[in-house]
């Protein structure tokens, strides 16, 4: 079981009210909310591995090399708040380093790599797994590592992580007409206004699908653009053609990679803590309570 982890702390941060706090009054909303996360997903689908994958860089330099655009939004959203505007304070990044130091006290692998975000690590994790995979994300980017050969799926939280989507071919087939390996070249081709990727205009969900069962994948689409016997209307032809700057880039941006240079890392679920008397250090200051012991119990009777 890989873990998108920062999706999950973000989801756990909104869903958690922040009056859950530490003795000091600090929030630990999301630190107490990912905790629960972990323990429900242990007992509900009984991983024998699991990783917690980081974002050691949210928006790589090679990514935005490619695409400027990439996440730049949300850079400027950052910068945007002006003098006359009521700040509001930030309580989620301080949580980020108490879950690092609980899950590394717990023996919970936990990996992100300088340079990579946590869907590249995702995705390098999956190439090399020897068994099935079931990755747990909120982020859609990722339907691109589905394979039901391999019994690669991912597990999309609806409510919490007690009701999730089961992500495979099938559904993907339902939902937008391709499996997961057509996943990122629709995407792709769709655009994503939230990462910052343009797409190709005029090129929609639908008009992608359609294309991409026509033509097989993006390198087909492409190909098609040259051949006028193809079944593309001169509309299609025409922003394609002009969209080749991006076309010829973007599938490095989008896809995630497969190479990341993964640390040695022991991914078996711990029975019990790794370091005991740490954990039971963070428990107490941070007040994690029944969030921490709950998880304790079960990955001890598991």
């Amino acid at each position: 079981m890989l873990l998108d982890t920062a999706s999950l702390y973000f989801r756990a941060y909104f869903g958690v009210p922040d009056s859950v706090r530490a003795p000091d009054g600090t929030p630990v909303n999301a630190v107490r909310g990912l905790l629960d996360f972990i323990d429900r997903l242990v007992k509900d689908h009984r991983p024998d591995e699991l990783v917690a994958c980081m974002d050691a860089d949210w928006r790589p330099g090679w990514r935005v090399d490619l695409i400027p655009s990439y996440k730049a939004h949300r850079v400027a959203e950052e910068r945007a708040s002006g003098p006359d505007e009521e700040e509001v304070p930030d309580t989620l990044s301080p949580q980020v380093p108490i879950i690092e130091a609980v899950l590394d006290a717990l023996g919970i692998a936990r990996v992100g790599v300088p340079g990579y975000e946590a869907d590249d690590v995702i995705g390098t994790f999956t190439g090399i797994a020897k068994g099935p995979v079931d990755i747990v994300t909120g982020d859609r980017d990722l339907y691109q590592l589905v394979d039901d050969a391999r019994e690669v799926r991912v597990l999309y939280p609806l409510k919490g992580v007690g009701t999730l989507q089961l992500t495979d071919e099938a559904w993907l087939r339902e939902k937008y007409g391709v499996d997961g390996r057509g996943y990122a070249d629709l995407a792709l081709l769709r655009g994503d206004p939230s990462d910052g990727l343009p797409g190709v205009p005029g090129i929609g969900e639908k008009t992608a699908a359609k294309l991409l069962a026509e033509f097989g994948d993006l390198a087909g689409i492409m190909a098609a653009v040259d051949d006028p016997a193809a079944k593309l209307t001169p509309s299609q032809r025409k922003r394609l053609d002009e969209s080749r700057p991006y076309v010829s880039v973007a599938p490095k941006v989008v896809k995630v990679a497969d190479d990341v240079p993964l640390p040695e890392v022991a991914t078996a679920l711990p029975r019990a803590p790794r370091d005991g008397a740490a954990l039971e250090a963070l428990g107490q200051r941070w007040g994690l309570g029944g969030s921490l012991q709950r998880l304790l119990t079960t990955l001890a009777v598991r």
